[in-house]
């Protein structure tokens, strides 16, 4: 669960390695985000001479969350930390995505990130 502020790491290989959140997409008095929820985000920490830069202003989509999320089917699923992967238009960023990816992504159309991945749970 993601909102104003908070600070996430980067789940790609764009050259950023954090961002802010400053703006959950979905409605006006939309508070949270959950996992393939679309949020608008800063660059705080960055890599050199890569295609994203600090203070870079992105769109994210999120695929990991620390609060457990609940399933259809009625199980939870939980990572260790909150994660995004930079968006252009609909397709990642980044050629490479780390870390696990929950298939709730690929089931709300983010195709790409989830064939990328290195482990679908």
């Amino acid at each position: 669960m993601l909102q104003l502020r908070s600070i996430v790491d980067v789940a790609d290989n764009s050259g950023a390695k954090k961002v802010g959140v400053f703006k959950v997409l979905g409605g006006s008095r939309r508070r949270y985000a959950e996992i393939g929820d679309i949020v608008v985000a800063s660059v705080k920490i960055a890599e050199p001479r890569k295609a994203v830069k600090k203070k870079d202003v992105v769109k994210a989509v999120v695929v990991r969350q620390r609060k457990p999320y609940r399933r259809k089917d009625g199980t939870y699923i939980r990572f260790d930390d909150n994660a995004v992967v930079l968006l252009d238009g609909t397709e990642p960023k980044g050629g490479r995505i780390f870390g696990p990816i929950p298939r709730e992504i690929k089931e709300k159309g983010f195709n790409t990130i989830a064939s990328l991945a290195q482990e679908l749970v």
